[in-house]
């Protein structure tokens, strides 16, 4: 199926690169496209790949313009009408998505997969390095940058595969899992699946990829069968006891055959606690010790932009890629049960058209919790404007204050709102904003 060449069209998107820097180091010549230069395809070119940043027929090395050693992958945020698909496709190349090529490695792998329209980046990447600090021989393939790890890849052996598993497009269908979990089920990606029902019917057809229902883990409420986790005493596999002692959580994991007491996770936010749980509860499926898992758990760094404090003085900046009301209220609650009681602002980008015309309500509501929100354009992404939805939407209906700036007036605008604790949210570029904020922030000296 994969030729030694490779060509990837997308190759700087976070599952993308992971994929590339597999094939890299199984030995093969990996070459690709992107819209712009970022520090993943930096590091993909520091090791072997050969990458460029322009659309064009013209740009595709020679090479890899022979369909007999070449295979093509590309993510589905590459348009249909991309002059180098187009020309791939007319000339008889093997033209696979990500999750296809995905798909056929974990048939040969002892597979473990993360689901959840939230949570399944930090989940899997809780449950990499669980395994990890065990002495597994894994292969991880993320939806983030692990700070542990410092890459959204690990490439460490064959013994078994971690993977993120995508319900975009239903690529997640593509799998072979040996052991899975779904995280959550909330309406997302409406411009796929049209509405919540088509999402629960998928999710509940990945988690029949698995022969027994055993081996499958469900948070509690969500119409899938599996084992259940969660909070209450109802659930298979729950926390118990939780508190918050020097700033990270304390608890107590309880499941059928195990109970390990005062666990510690560094991470905010009870959505947290969630991921951590089923992250336990699959290593320890696969015979992870529990007092390594106790250890590793404590030096757990999260992921990058997963709730990531930038700077604490002269205010708290946390970023963020809350792109979703759900993901939004759960930043919310952390910010308010770790920092109680002081001015909280949000900066968000909404992303996607669509997203922003299905959730508008939502995002609204969510983001009303905050003392003051600032928002940005919409970040188009793979859309095309729809008309009369924008950002605009939002502000008219939220409740609290509100306003909406440009970038360039961001850092100022940030400083001038005098929070205590601001959360800079998104998925699209809003990531870039982050560092400027930052250095506006120490200049000014802003105490408040």
């Amino acid at each position: 199926m994969i030729k030694q060449q490779l060509y990837f069209l997308g190759i700087g998107g976070i599952g993308m690169s992971a994929l590339a820097q597999y094939f890299i180091q199984q030995g093969h010549e990996v070459y690709g496209y992107d819209r712009i230069e970022t520090e993943i395809t930096d590091k993909l070119i520091q090791i072997g790949a050969k990458v460029h940043t322009d659309d064009g027929v013209d740009r595709i090395p020679l090479v890899c313009k022979k369909s007999a050693n070449t295979t093509v992958v590309f993510t589905p945020a590459i348009p249909q009408n991309s002059p180098q698909l187009k020309f791939f496709k007319a000339n008889g190349f093997d033209v696979f998505k990500r999750s296809e090529v995905l798909g056929e490695l974990s048939k040969g792998l002892h597979c473990l997969a993360v689901g959840g329209t939230h949570g399944k980046t930090t989940t899997s990447s809780i449950l990499a390095h669980l395994l990890r600090e065990n002495g597994k021989k894994i292969t991880a393939f993320l939806g983030g940058i692990s700070s542990n790890f410092d890459s959204n890849f690990i490439c460490e052996g064959n013994e078994y595969m971690v993977v993120e598993a995508d319900e975009f497009d239903r690529s997640f269908l593509t799998l072979h899992p040996n052991l899975l979990c779904i995280t959550s089920m909330d309406a997302d990606h409406l411009d796929i699946y049209q509405n919540v029902e088509n999402i629960e019917t998928s999710f509940q057809s990945f988690a029949a990829l698995v022969s027994n229902p055993n081996q499958c883990w469900v948070r509690e409420g969500l119409d899938v069968s599996g084992v259940t986790f969660g909070t209450s005493k109802h659930a298979e596999v729950r926390v118990e006891h939780v508190r918050v002692e020097n700033g990270h959580y304390v608890f107590d994991f309880h499941s059928k055959d195990q109970i390990l007491k005062n666990l510690q996770l560094r991470l905010p936010g009870k959505h947290n606690l969630m991921n951590a749980t089923v992250a336990i509860a699959m290593a320890l499926s696969v015979g992870c010790d529990p007092q390594s898992i106790a250890t590793a758990l404590q030096h757990f760094r999260g992921v990058d932009r997963r709730f990531s404090v930038r700077i604490e003085e002269p205010a708290v900046v946390i970023d963020d890629y809350a792109h979703h009301p759900t993901e939004i209220n759960q930043m919310a609650d952390a910010v308010k049960q770790f920092y109680p009681s002081v001015k909280r602002l949000a900066v968000f980008q909404p992303h996607l058209f669509s997203r922003t015309r299905d959730f508008c309500e939502g995002f609204a509501e969510s983001l009303s919790q905050f003392d003051h929100t600032i928002l940005l354009d919409i970040y188009p992404a793979r859309e095309l404007p729809i008309p009369g939805i924008t950002s605009q939407s939002i502000l008219e209906m939220m409740s609290g204050s509100v306003e909406i700036v440009s970038k360039s007036q961001l850092p100022e605008k940030v400083a001038d709102a005098g929070a205590d604790v601001v959360v800079v949210m998104g998925a699209g570029d809003i990531a870039d904003e982050v560092q400027p904020i930052v250095e506006h922030l120490k200049r000014t000296s802003y105490v408040g």
